[in-house]
C-alpha cells in the first residue's frame, strides 16, 4: 500500500529510538575532572579510586525505556494500519457554482437591489435597466403586427367575394354560350327555310312573266282584230282583263320572290346575330375565368400577408424577450460576490456586473497518480478545513477526473519532442460534503478554501 511522503515525514520523529549514552552523568564527570590538566597532581591515585567499579544503569532507567521502545512500536504499527487504508492529500480546495451574472443587452442601470454578500434566491430581482426604449419597440411591433392581420384579413375577404363573382359570371357565359349556339342553330335552318321558299317565288314569277306575255299578246292582237272589226268589243274587253290579270300576277310574283330573299336575308341576318352572341357568351366567359386567376392572385397576396403576420409575430416576441431582459435577476440561490454595477451605469451585452456563489458545495483533490489505485467512488472520506482546524468533516468520493490537470492546460505537454522529464500528474478527484457535517457550517464555507482529504480506500 502507497503512503503519502507528508504522513511519513510528520511522524518519522516518533518512530526514532533514543540515543543517549548508557553512563551515569557522575561517572563522566569523574573522568572529566581526571582528565583536567590543570587539577592534576603529581601524587599517584589512590588504590580506592582506581579501582572502583563502573556504575550500571538503574533499572528504573531501563523499565522506562522498555516501556518508550514498546510504545514507540505500538504506534509505528497503528500508523502503518492507518496509511495502509488512507490516502491523502493537502492539495485540494473548496468548488462551488459561480454563475456571472451580465446582461444581454446594452442599457442604463435604472436600479440595483441587492449588495454584496447578501443571500438572494432564484428569480430574485437583481438589476432593473431602464426600459422605455424597449417598450417602444414593443408597441411598435405591436402595430406592425395589426397591420398584417388586417392586410391579412383584407385578402381573405377579396377572396370570397372574387371567387363568388367569377363563379356566377362563368354559370352565366356557360349559359349564354349554350343559348347563342342554339340561336345559331336556329338561325341557320331559317336561313335554309327561306332558301328554299326562294326558288318557288322564282318559279311563280316565271310563270306569271309567261302567262303576262300570253295575255299581252293576246291582247294585241285582239286590239288590232278589233280595229279592223273582225272581233267584237267585248272580246277586246276580255283580252284586256286577261293582260291586266297577267300583270297583276307578274307583280304579285315578283313581290313573292322579293319577299322570299328579305326572308333568306333575315334568316342570314339571325345568324349573324346568333354568332355575335356566342362570341359574346363566349368573351364572358373568358372574363370569368380572368376573375377566377385574380382569386389566385388574392390567395397569393393572403398567404404573404400571413406570413407578414409570423414575421410581425415574431418580431414583437423579440421586443418583448428583450424588455424581459432589462430585468437581471438571481438564476440560483447563493450569496452575491464581486459586485460592480451602480446606478446610471451605462452597461454592454456581456458586461459582467456580479456573481451569485451557489449554496451547493464540493472538494476537488488532487491526487498522485500513484495514489488512484484504490480511490474509487462511493468511499468515505475525512476533510479537514484550513479555516476550521478543529472541525473534521466527512464526505464521499463522487466522481474521477477523465484526464490529468495538465491535459486541461492552456497548452497541454508534448512529450513526443524534446527531452522527456518525467513528472508525476495530478488526477482532480470530486467530493461531496455528507450534509449532517456541514451543520452550523452552510454560511462560513466558500469556494477557494485549502482543504486536506483522507480518503479511507477498500482494499
Amino acid at each position: 500500500m502507497k503512503t503519502h511522503p507528508n504522513t511519513l515525514n510528520g511522524k518519522s520523529a516518533l518512530l526514532e529510538s533514543p540515543t543517549a549514552p548508557t553512563e551515569p552523568i557522575a561517572e563522566r564527570a569523574t573522568v572529566v575532572e581526571a582528565s583536567s590538566p590543570a587539577e592534576a597532581t603529581p601524587e599517584a591515585p589512590s588504590e580506592t579510586t582506581a579501582k572502583a567499579p563502573k556504575k550500571r544503569p538503574s533499572k528504573l532507567l531501563l523499565a522506562a525505556l522498555g516501556i518508550g521502545a514498546i510504545a514507540a512500536s505500538g504506534f509505528g504499527f497503528r500508523w502503518w494500519q492507518y496509511a495502509s487504508t488512507h490516502e491523502e492529500t493537502d492539495n485540494a480546495a473548496v468548488a462551488g457554482h459561480l454563475y456571472q451574472i451580465s446582461s444581454r443587452i446594452p442599457g442604463t442601470v435604472s436600479q440595483v437591489t441587492v449588495d454584496d454578500n447578501e443571500v438572494v434566491k432564484p428569480g430574485e430581482l437583481l438589476v432593473q435597466l431602464d426600459p422605455h426604449d424597449y417598450e417602444v419597440k414593443v408597441q411598435q411591433a405591436q402595430a406592425a403586427l395589426q397591420v398584417a392581420q388586417q392586410q391579412a384579413q383584407a385578402a381573405q375577404g377579396s377572396i370570397a367575394q372574387v371567387g363568388t363573382t367569377a363563379q356566377a359570371q362563368t354559370t352565366e357565359a356557360q349559359g349564354n354560350i349554350a343559348q347563342a349556339i342554339a340561336a345559331i342553330s336556329s338561325a341557320q335552318a331559317a336561313v335554309a327555310e327561306a332558301q328554299a321558299g326562294v326558288p318557288a317565288a322564282q318559279a311563280q314569277l316565271a310563270q306569271a312573266n309567261a302567262t303576262l306575255q300570253q295575255t299581252q299578246a293576246d291582247y294585241a292582237r285582239y286590239q288590232s282584230l278589233f280595229e279592223s272589226g273582225a272581233v267584237a268589243r267585248q272580246q277586246l274587253d276580255a283580252a284586256r282583263a286577261a293582260f291586266e290579270v297577267a300583270q297583276a300576277q307578274r307583280n304579285a310574283a315578283q313581290q313573292g320572290v322579293s319577299q322570299a330573299q328579305a326572308k333568306v336575308d333575315q334568316a342570314q341576318q339571325g345568324v349573324g346575330q346568333a354568332q355575335a352572341q356566342l362570341e359574346a357568351s363566349r368573351s364572358g366567359l373568358q372574363q370569368a375565368q380572368a376573375t377566377g386567376q385574380q382569386t389566385n392572385v388574392n390567395r397569393s397576396q393572403y398567404e404573404a400577408a400571413v406570413a407578414a403576420i409570423a414575421q410581425a409575430q415574431a418580431q414583437l416576441n423579440a421586443a418583448q424577450l428583450q424588455l424581459s431582459y432589462t430585468q437581471i435577476t438571481a438564476p440560483a440561490e447563493g450569496r452575491i460576490g464581486r459586485k460592480t454595477v451602480e446606478v446610471g451605469q451605462q452597461v454592454q451585452a456581456g458586461q459582467p456586473l456580479m456573481a451569485v456563489v451557489g449554496d451547493d458545495l464540493w472538494i476537488i483533490a488532487n491526487f498522485k497518480e500513484t495514489q488512484m489505485d484504490d480511490i474509487k467512488p462511493g468511499e468515505s472520506v475525512e476533510i479537514e478545513l484550513d479555516a476550521f482546524p478543529s472541525h473534521t468533516f466527512t464526505g464521499h468520493v463522487d466522481s474521477l477526473a477523465p484526464a490529468s490537470g495538465s491535459q486541461f492546460a492552456l497548452l497541454p505537454p508534448d512529450n513526443a519532442t524534446g527531452n522527456f522529464t518525467k513528472v508525476v500528474q495530478r488526477i482532480p478527484v470530486k467530493i461531496t460534503f455528507d450534509p449532517e457535517s456541514l451543520n452550523g457550517f452552510e454560511s462560513q464555507i466558500s469556494p477557494g478554501m485549502s482543504a486536506t482529504i483522507s480518503v479511507h480506500v477498500q482494499e
